[in-house]
């Protein structure tokens, strides 16, 4: 638990996160927010709540109010592990539905009224069933990005960090691997195998060693270029360029650095470079700066995504306050969803 989640007042929580956030937040904006966050913190402890914090929330958010923050695999393990009687999930919906899975007797709150995915929307679950039809026994790897019924479909979920170590793990040789094209083509590349677009597996055009991918982008990630890394890099020499793994393959190869938002939190930190350009949703560069006050992270990127945007200090605080927004999902579906993430949560 954060300093800040401990303090006292409303005017030491504003302190320690003017002190935290520095410049990013207006002074005002700042104690509107504070006043907001020390709320939730109090209101949290009586509930008996856990609140998890995805590392794309803004960064007054991100610094106030979660007790754990991370990426999809990291926040799920810990989903499986809660035992509050609440959980607050800060992400997109399917982050929420994944809790919700892991914890049937516990009440998970999606502090939105949508918050969805356009990567999650790409597929549904009747789309994994005619290509499981088509290819039977094939094993099924889906990107835990995708909702509850498509989870139900497949054999193993992955996340961006462990998408590679899950595939190399699978004794076949052809796999299919769902919704995200691009972290699709990205594991590929680092496991050898072809690639097979879904056009031609459905007509049967699948080969020994080949991957069967579905053509689901992120609306965020599919908009990076090389021509970005190659701007950036004409005028700051010594950026070092980390790519989330849900960019086009050629902007991975582009960059110096590719991995979940976790793992380029801590190379960082890790790191000995000063200055540095951060691929993926935007507000996670101001999360990282402000626990690396010595590092300067370029902000040259603008594209910020407006389902993690809909995740609001405000509306954290009435779905906390009023049990609103509740998940609930089909129990037959939730419990063919687990086989998938635990399978992946033992695998990882």
């Amino acid at each position: 638990m954060s300093s800040i989640q401990q303090a006292g007042s409303v005017q030491e929580t504003f302190q320690l996160m003017k002190e935290r956030l520095r410049d990013m937040v207006p002074e005002a904006e700042l104690y509107v927010k504070a006043e907001i966050a020390y709320e939730i913190n109090r209101i949290k402890k009586e509930k008996n709540a856990v609140i998890l914090g995805h590392n794309y929330m803004e960064p007054a958010l991100y610094h106030s109010i979660p007790d754990h923050v991370g990426d999809s695999l990291g926040l799920s393990r810990i989903a499986a592990e809660s035992d509050a009687d609440r959980i607050v999930f800060c992400g997109v919906r399917f982050m929420a539905e994944t809790a919700k899975i892991l914890n049937p007797t516990r009440m998970v709150l999606l502090p939105a009224k949508v918050a969805g995915c356009s990567l999650a929307s790409s597929i549904t679950a009747d789309d994994v069933r005619r290509l499981k039809a088509k290819y039977p026994g094939v094993p099924v790897v889906t990107y835990i990005n995708t909702y509850a019924d498509v989870k139900a479909e497949t054999d193993i979920c992955c996340t961006s960090a462990n998408a590679v170590h899950i595939v190399n793990q699978l004794e076949s040789d052809l796999v299919i691997c769902l919704p995200d094209e691009f972290l699709a083509k990205n594991v590929a590349r680092e496991t050898g195998k072809k690639v097979i677009m879904p056009s031609d597996a459905m007509a049967g055009r699948a080969s020994k060693d080949s991957m069967i991918v579905w053509d689901g982008k992120c609306e965020v990630h599919e908009k990076f270029t090389v021509a970005d890394i190659e701007s950036v890099r004409a005028q700051f020499p010594d950026t070092v360029v980390m790519a989330h793994p849900e960019c086009p393959p050629e902007v991975v190869e582009a960059s110096d650095y590719s991995g979940s938002t976790t793992a380029m939190v801590d190379f960082v930190a890790a790191s000995k470079a000063k200055r540095f350009l951060l691929l993926t949703e935007c507000s996670m560069s101001d999360n990282i700066q402000a626990e690396n006050p010595e590092k300067e992270m370029l902000g040259l990127c603008s594209v910020r995504c407006p389902h993690m945007n809909e995740i609001t200090l405000e509306d954290t605080l009435t779905c906390l306050r009023e049990d609103k927004y509740q998940i609930e999902l089909d129990e037959e579906i939730r419990v063919k969803a687990k086989r998938s993430l635990d399978r992946m949560l033992e695998m990882s």
